[in-house]
């Protein structure tokens, strides 16, 4: 066939060649499984879940109102009366309540009805409550800076709110049309924008490559450029952060993001007045802030301002006073004098060390409350607690407490009021428990005797139980273990393994194995109500993978396998499959592979490569061709990620993980294959998945190669069945395949 793609004319979603296809390819698949998904016990579970819609309705908070209430807000979404979405308000003590009582601020749903513009909500930028003079005793947010996007495109509208008045801003609004535009607040009367209304230079990425400053009451055309990026950046940006209640200074930072894990920042300290229009007389009154400097941080590291403390977070390896001094590891999180180090620069500082990652341990991230950081650490891709106190005029961080064992759970922090408050909530979700929702309060980890690190065994930070959700299947007789393969060069590869308590060891248990490794994602615990009704209900046995080319133990986890290195993942995901059947828990005929996106191209490898190792696969929205993934809208990340195609990358390894490109005709006998997908993706076009299955199906001719294909095709559609429906057809053809293979075996020894 040569460099010729005959199976390119599949990419173009709109074309007659690809919907006869599709088509064709649907009535195959559902003809040779039998039964549709929808008369499938699963399927009717699976949508029960969905349609009950029973969601946590997560909160942040607004600030207190006059009566001393906290005010709450919420965006709520759901199938019968907010499909879009609506914005919220209630107090504490509603939202503890069963039935909470919310006062509608922004129905998107009646918006888009009202203006006959489909209306899709892109968040809200708050007025810092330090920064407005009518916050009264700073208590509570006034405004905020809502982006609405038509039918959900790129670009956005920006419309401002006023709490006060529970209703957009009439009189000298901040409100710009549609466009690819960012915004903050300076403050009240300023704004920091980033949009292509004015700028027509786009960076390479298409975003705005500079930054204005507008002041209200005045056009928008007429606005100052304060920063300009470069095309070959990806965006620009800038903000200002005020750490005056924890005692520190005011902070403007601009930045240019050069690539997707590399930025460059410029800082400088300022006044109050600095903040205010420039005709304002307080701003006349005082000399011009002093000249941006640019941090001389290592360009994959993120910052933050704690009080008078700049918090550097490492990707990598970092050496301050270049070679002489001290080296701080990859995955470190490092602190010093904010003030001495935009002045003077990195040499000859004193650093302090926050978190110090060993073997297995990163941080995930850390959270500012307004005298404690609340760190999210993973420990062997088990989760605790960490808890920093800002002290000495917030000029340094000690730990004071930590959970004292790690779990076997995902947990998610969010700090309450950082003006005020050393609250925060927490989310926590295991793999056989729904989410659990409540409040804490990092200063109840405080002791004081300052040699003391509390450790707590019963979550000692807790204040209450707020919510929580049912659980959509019985997990009492599971358990959760965790295991370790080693892979060929012996890296240890960690997985989890959820199985019936006294399952037998015969190798003819059904068993599911799942990995994702790329682009730094990590797989945790996570709870998913699909899996345990249409896997384990029916009694099998689910294996999730942390391989290589995630994120669970940091940078190098990610980075040992991307581009040269992608193969890494393989032989890590062959690892663990080869390890469950060596400790008996199944063979190669009663193993399936699962995995979407990038998780879809590891299956595809593994089933080009190592046919011999499963008895079936389902690839889900799968990259497949890594020669024209440039072509089928793929993102600058998956050049980082894979290599370029276009270049040297391509022969030199690329071509070597790309599945479309490495079919093997001399393989006669290959397990059954699924693959799914949607015209609607927009994370991965359909056309790769397509073209994979015609070219098996026509190399296929006179071999036993069963591959089954569904995509949908439909625009618009009910998102609950249409994902019951791919789920049930999934895992009732996975199910179906290794049970009726383990029953072969089973008749073989003579068992039952």
């Amino acid at each position: 066939m040569g460099d010729e793609d005959v199976y390119q004319h599949l990419e173009d979603d709109s074309g007659s060649d690809a919907i006869h296809f599709v088509q064709s390819a649907n009535r195959l698949t559902m003809t040779a499984l039998g039964s549709p998904p929808t008369t499938s016990p699963s399927y009717s579970k699976i949508l029960d879940v969905l349609e009950e819609e029973e969601k946590l309705p997560l909160i942040s908070q607004l600030g207190i109102d006059e009566s001393g209430k906290r005010i709450l807000l919420n965006f709520w979404k759901d199938d019968a009366d907010h499909p879009k979405g609506v914005w919220r308000r209630t107090t504490l003590e509603s939202y503890e309540d069963e039935d909470t009582e919310w006062t509608d601020l922004v129905d998107v749903d009646k918006l888009s009805k009202d203006e006959g513009i489909s209306w899709i909500w892109k968040g809200a930028r708050m007025l810092a409550r330090g920064r407005d003079p009518t916050s009264k005793d700073n208590k509570m947010t006034t405004r905020a800076l809502i982006s609405l996007s038509r039918e959900g495109t790129d670009t956005v509208e920006i419309r401002e709110f006023d709490f006060r008045t529970s209703d957009f801003v009439k009189s000298d609004p901040f409100n710009l049309p549609e466009g690819r535009t960012r915004v903050s607040y300076k403050s009240p009367d300023v704004l920091l924008v980033s949009s292509d209304l004015e700028d027509h230079t786009l960076t390479k990425a298409g975003n705005p490559t500079t930054i204005r400053e507008w002041r209200r009451g005045t056009g928008f055309s007429k606005s100052k450029v304060v920063f300009e990026g470069e095309n070959s950046d990806i965006a620009v940006g800038s903000y200002v952060d005020d750490q005056r209640h924890r005692k520190g200074d005011i902070f403007e930072v601009q930045m240019r993001r050069l690539g997707v894990n590399a930025s460059k920042y410029w800082v400088r300290k300022i006044k109050p007045e600095h903040m205010l229009p420039e005709d304002d007389p307080a701003r006349k009154a005082v000399a011009d802030p002093p000249s941006f400097q640019e941090l001389q941080v290592p360009d994959d590291a993120e910052i933050n301002f704690v009080g008078n403390l700049l918090v550097v977070s490492l990707d990598s390896e970092w050496c301050p006073d270049k070679g002489k001094g001290k080296t701080f590891s990859e995955g470190s999180i490092v602190y010093v004098n904010a003030h001495k180090f935009i002045k003077y620069g990195p040499t000859d500082r004193i650093y302090h060390v926050m978190f110090q990652p060993s073997e297995g341990t990163r941080c995930e991230s850390y959270h500012v409350a307004q005298k404690f950081i609340v760190c999210s650490v993973q420990d062997n891709i088990k989760s605790r607690l960490e808890f920093y106190k800002l002290e000495k005029d917030a000029n340094k961080l000690r730990l004071v407490g930590m959970d004292k064992n790690p779990q076997i759970r995902v947990n998610h922090v969010q700090v309450v009021d950082p003006y005020a408050s050393n609250e925060f909530w927490l989310t926590t979700m295991a793999t056989l428990n729904q989410a659990r929702y409540g409040s804490a309060d990092a200063a109840k980890m405080d002791s004081s005797d300052k040699k003391v690190i509390r450790k707590t065994g019963s979550e000692g930070y807790m204040v209450r139980k707020l919510k929580g959700l049912s659980e959509a299947f019985e997990a009492s007789d599971l358990h959760v273990l965790q295991k370790i393969a080693k892979s060929v060069d012996g890296t240890e590869i960690p997985y989890f393994l959820i199985m019936k308590k006294g399952t037998q060891l015969d190798k003819n248990n059904p068993t599911l194995l799942h990995a994702y490794g790329g682009f730094g994602v990590s797989l945790g615990p996570n709870y998913s109500a699909a899996t345990g009704i249409a896997w384990l209900d029916r009694g099998g046995v689910y294996v999730e993978a942390n391989v290589r080319g995630g994120g669970e133990f940091g940078p190098t986890w990610h980075t040992a396998a991307v581009r040269g290195r992608r193969r890494k993942s393989l032989e890590d995901i062959v690892a663990v499959a080869e390890d469950l059947i060596a400790t008996r828990i199944c063979r190669p005929k009663t193993l399936g592979l699962r995995g979407g996106l990038n998780g879809g191209l590891l299956v595809a490898n593994v089933y080009v490569s190592r046919p011999d190792l499963f008895g079936a696969a389902h690839c889900a929205f799968p990259i497949l061709d890594l020669k024209r993934f440039k072509q089928m809208d793929g993102l600058e990340s998956w050049v980082e990620e894979f290599g370029d195609p276009d270049k040297r990358d391509w022969e030199k390894f690329i071509k070597d993980f790309s599945p479309y490109h490495n079919i093997d005709e001399s393989v006669k006998k290959r397990p059954p294959i699924l693959f799914t997908t949607s015209s609607g993706d927009k994370r991965v076009r359909a056309g790769h998945a397509r073209k994979m299955v015609n070219k098996l199906w026509d190399m296929s001719k006179g071999r036993k190669w069963p591959a089954y294909y569904y995509e949908e095709m439909q625009s618009n559609s009910d998102d609950a069945k249409e994902y019951a429906f791919a789920a049930s057809l999934a895992y009732d053809f996975l199910y179906r395949t290794l049970h009726k293979n383990a029953q072969k075996e089973r008749k073989k020894a003579g068992g039952k």
